[in-house]
């Protein structure tokens, strides 16, 4: 591949999308084969004898511009980009809207993808309501992160929810997916059982004697550059205990869950650690396309069974996984307003589903994430 680097000679092509996003982002690449066809037999537009058609002009553009993203050190994706709607930074990160042709509208910061218009339902609808409807009765919820309020939209959907907390470090970051992403929040800002913070989501937590029901971590990747990583660590899991009400459930977001990069990132080492603070932890992943792979969850679970004891605790965890199909469907009817896009009975028990060697791989791991041997994932 050649890479082409735009210059402000070039600056025209992009001006109307508002920039250039930076290029650990976005590279302009031209196949070599591509570039002998279109040039080496060039001819100026004033000498053709017939224009070319609108289809091709439209498939010229479309191959113009690529996003790319890194998934490790060989391994990455790209996708045809249509425009690059807004790029600033936050004191926090870079925050970036751009719209690719596979999956329309994506919110990206410091370079990753982080939801996108197409699949991003897939991705929230499977954070929020395994953790609600294994919960006999949620009534209070707390979001750590979440910055696009879709996490909110999902769970003020539950007829049960009387409040929910969301705290999210950056304030530039979440009115710039209010402007730019305004459904993704489907009015859940608006809610009267609403309330949001713009605080450190740790410190917030530490600094007010609140309980919950559901603790929903939407927090970003544990990488070297960010304060994030305490959020995963063993400290901050055996403090959250303080912060749940009786029958509380934990969820985290755990990063790449695919074969190739579970172990290798950070899932395994998520999941060890909750264990090591919580007795019955349930792994799971699900299929998010503009991720470039399946993403992992870790939910836990702080209840009377599951304190009982290791054995109890087995019991517990079997008992979510076998929970029958018809009972899920039953209950998502029941407690959620509206119907889901992508959860229902069946996916639930799908994602729970993780292959072998992944389960393996969460049983074999001895890493525990602490505050001063913290382990980072791949950043790109």
């Amino acid at each position: 591949m050649v890479e082409i680097k735009l210059d402000i000679g070039c600056g025209f092509l992009l001006g109307a999308a508002g920039g250039i996003v930076g290029a650990s982002l976005l590279a302009l690449k031209l196949n070599k084969n591509e570039t002998k066809r279109n040039f080496s037999n060039w001819v100026p537009l004033t000498n053709q004898t017939e224009a070319p058609s609108a289809s091709d002009d439209r498939a010229a553009e479309r191959n113009a511009f690529w996003f790319e993203e890194n998934l490790t050190e060989v391994f990455g994706v790209k996708m045809a980009l249509k425009k690059i709607m807004f790029d600033s930074r936050s004191s926090f990160q870079r925050v970036q809207v751009v719209e690719t042709e596979q999956f329309g509208k994506t919110l990206v910061m410091d370079g990753q993808t982080q939801s996108a218009e197409a699949d991003e339902h897939v991705y929230h609808e499977s954070l929020v309501h395994p953790a609600l409807l294994m919960h006999p009765n949620p009534e209070a919820v707390y979001i750590g992160g979440g910055g696009e309020f879709a996490t909110a939209r999902e769970v003020l959907r539950h007829k049960t929810v009387k409040r929910c907390v969301m705290v999210d470090i950056d304030k530039v970051a979440c009115d710039i997916c209010r402007e730019q992403l305004p459904e993704w929040n489907a009015g859940a800002y608006e809610d009267s059982r609403f309330h949001i913070e713009y605080r450190d989501a740790k410190a917030w937590l530490e600094e007010h004697d609140e309980k919950f029901d559901v603790i929903i971590l939407d927090i970003c990747d544990p990488i070297e550059a960010g304060p994030g990583y305490k959020l995963y660590t063993q400290e901050f899991y055996n403090f959250l205990k303080t912060r749940l009400n009786d029958n509380g459930v934990v969820v985290t977001q755990s990063g790449p869950g695919a074969v190739y990069n579970a172990k290798e990132e950070c899932f395994t080492v998520i999941h060890n650690t909750l264990k090591s603070s919580f007795k019955c932890v349930l792994p799971y992943a699900v299929d998010v396309p503009s991720f470039g792979c399946n993403w992992g969850f870790n939910m836990a679970f702080y209840n009377a069974e599951t304190q009982k004891g290791e054995e109890a605790a087995a019991g517990y965890r079997d008992q979510i996984l076998n929970k029958p199909i018809q009972e899920i469907d039953e209950a998502i009817a029941s407690r959620i307003e509206g119907s889901l896009k992508f959860l229902d009975g069946l996916s639930f028990r799908g994602i729970l589903g993780i292959p072998k060697t992944i389960r393996e791989s969460c049983d074999t791991e001895d890493r525990v994430m602490t505050i001063d041997n913290p382990v980072f994932m791949y950043a790109g």
